[in-house]
């Protein structure tokens, strides 16, 4: 297992830091998931990771060595990441896809093997994407494009898989299709998964450890089931709710106050109020 830590991290896109003296310590073999409020720098913490984005100051280690100091090879060997929204060349196959995760094992003296072949394969069964294997990426819809590049971070071989809100634009179905596909490659292949998630719920379901991000730090960071409060919900997300058990999971459930709902509940909408702002009976 490759270890992932930060020691004051400190990231910026221009003068004003995005996080600042961040100390972070992401637990191998489990699924970590970043929460926060859109700009709190949950993808800045995931880019600066898969050392994408160079830190103002501070260090990210990967097993314990500074990730900056590390060749791209070295790197890619050890962590993948797959980013928010990837895009591929037009006609390009989903074999031709999970093949480019095998990239970082080619070198001048080794050039593709039968180890990377199973590689493949293994990424194309592990993901269900075997039957897809000569479709073309953009004919895919949603659910489907998303496991095939998951299937090729998967050939990449590494440890640690980071994800940028991998969830975004799919469907509730493929929503889940894809969170059940990444914990069963937690659970069965031990690989340890760090992603952002912007669905609160969803996250509680499927972290094993959760970090809530907020005013450019860490806002509290532990099992979902410690950390996730009310007074965390209206902190982080500026959100009045009731947090419950899942009655399935046994996890925290959000259940956020709506406004518009209660105001309608309390009869303070006369009726041409109702009709003039389309809310429903």
């Amino acid at each position: 297992m490759g270890s992932l830590q930060t020691n004051e991290l400190t990231l910026s896109y221009g003068k004003e830091p995005i996080i600042s003296d961040l100390n972070l310590s992401v637990p191998e073999g489990k699924i970590t998931v970043f929460i926060g409020s859109n700009g709190s720098g949950k993808s800045t913490i995931l880019r600066s990771l898969a050392r994408l984005l160079k830190p103002e100051r501070g260090s990210v280690l990967l097993d314990g060595h500074e990730i900056l100091k590390l060749s791209t090879k070295e790197v890619a060997k050890k962590l993948a990441i797959l980013p928010q929204s990837p895009e591929s060349p037009e006609g390009l196959t989903v074999y031709q896809l999970v093949k480019q995760g095998r990239y970082p094992h080619q070198s001048w003296l080794k050039q593709w093997s039968k180890e990377d072949e199973e590689a493949v394969k293994h990424a194309l069964r592990a993901t269900s994407m075997t039957d897809f294997h000569d479709r073309p990426v953009d004919a895919l819809s949603g659910g489907q494009r998303q496991r095939a590049w998951i299937a090729m971070t998967l050939a990449q071989g590494t440890d640690t898989i980071l994800l940028d809100e991998p969830t975004t634009y799919l469907d509730l179905s493929h929503q889940i299709d894809v969170l059940d596909l990444l914990f069963s490659l937690n659970r069965v292949e031990k690989r340890t998964i760090v992603m952002v998630l912007h669905d609160l719920n969803l996250a509680c379901r499927y972290a094993d450890h959760m970090v809530a991000v907020h005013d450019r730090n860490i806002y509290s960071q532990g099992a979902p089931e410690d950390i996730v409060t009310k007074k965390m919900v209206e902190d982080v997300f500026g959100l009045s709710c009731d947090i419950h058990m899942d009655p399935i999971f046994g996890t925290p459930l959000c259940v956020p106050h709506g406004k518009g709902r209660q105001l309608l509940k309390e009869k303070k909408f006369t009726e041409k109020q109702r009709k003039a702002t389309l809310v429903p009976e």
